[in-house]
């Protein structure tokens, strides 16, 4: 089968297109035959050797979510999943034709939802629901978004607007802030800019938002740290600056704020199967809408990877198989 490994550590051009053996279903497990792999931020990194909270070596295929078709299943395997169109994480790489899941995490496709529109929601739908459930968001609040025109900001920018909040969306360039305001943002900022967190006080009040969502990690997840209200709640999980916010406990308890990490975000298959079935549910009822912001085929994975490094896509990046 035609799959993309990661040949060592580096740029994309480190992106390679090969054959590898079909992969073979254990015990547990299935292959799907893949018609949309997802492409998140994180792929970027881990090729470029940032494995500070990952074991991965190459050479090593890379990407964690498909949909596809099943089209074999293994050892205690309900026979009944095969032919059937799902999305899952996968063990063993996503960017390839077929990979293999473990059978407990496979989520149906319902009816009226598109394969490109469920993988979109395959790993960002989790995080936004259990983010949204865990920050307790109520009508009124004030709710800062940074990364708001990303896979995941996105969707909380929806889901703090349809909780009755008013949203603060935190992104770089115009585009990307007109974008965050068709979503249902009430204010937009520039992170890019100087001052951005004074806008962000201005916008909220002097005490800063009640819930931010921090996406971005680095000085803009800690200047988001800083501008969150007495007694607020802080959710730090996103790193594409190159590392996560590093919260000062000690400020935290001073300030009262109730402040969280990556760990907001880190599931099991069997707990991402149930939030993604959740978020898919909601999706196909037209409560919430993923954002696909530009489609690769297979072997222009090194072209994903590139358009998600230049910071200038709207939305989810998904390769088509």
């Amino acid at each position: 089968m035609r799959a993309v490994q990661v040949v060592r550590f580096g740029g994309p051009e480190t992106l390679v297109t090969g054959r590898l053996p079909e992969p073979v279903a254990g015990a547990g497990q299935v292959v799907v035959e893949v018609a949309v792999a997802d492409v998140l931020f994180l792929d970027t990194q881990l090729r470029g050797g940032w494995a500070e909270y990952f074991d991965v070596r190459p050479p090593y295929v890379p990407g964690s979510g498909v949909g596809g078709r099943v089209v074999a299943v293994g050892e205690g395997v309900d026979p009944g999943w095969t032919g059937r169109d799902v999305v899952t994480t996968v063990v063993g790489g996503a960017y390839a034709e077929r990979a293999v899941a473990v059978a407990e995490g496979l989520v149906p496709v319902p009816d009226g939802l598109d394969m490109r529109e469920a993988v979109a929601l395959l790993q960002t739908g989790p995080a936004a629901l259990r983010l949204a459930d865990e920050a307790r968001i109520a009508p009124g609040e004030w709710v800062l978004v940074t990364a708001a025109a990303g896979g995941l900001g996105s969707l909380l920018v929806q889901l703090a607007h349809a909780a009755g909040a008013r949203v603060v969306a935190a992104a770089r360039g115009e585009r990307k802030l007109a974008f965050a305001r068709e979503l249902g943002a009430d204010v937009t900022v520039d992170y890019s800019e100087p001052g951005w967190t004074e806008q962000v006080r201005r916008a909220t009040g002097s005490d800063g938002p009640d819930v931010v969502f921090d996406g971005v990690g680095g000085e803009i997840g800690l200047a988001s740290f800083g501008v969150t209200a007495r007694g607020g709640r802080f959710f730090g999980y996103g790193a594409p600056s190159g590392g996560l916010t590093e919260v000062d406990r000690e400020e935290a308890r001073r300030r009262e704020v109730d402040a969280h990490g990556i760990e907001q975000v880190q599931f099991s298959p069997e707990e991402i199967a149930k939030l993604a079935g959740q978020a898919l549910a909601e999706a196909a009822a037209g409560r919430i809408r993923p954002v696909i912001g530009r489609t690769f085929p297979l072997e222009r994975a090194a072209d994903a990877h590139i358009a998600l490094e230049s910071r200038e896509v709207l939305g989810k990046v998904l390769l088509l198989i």
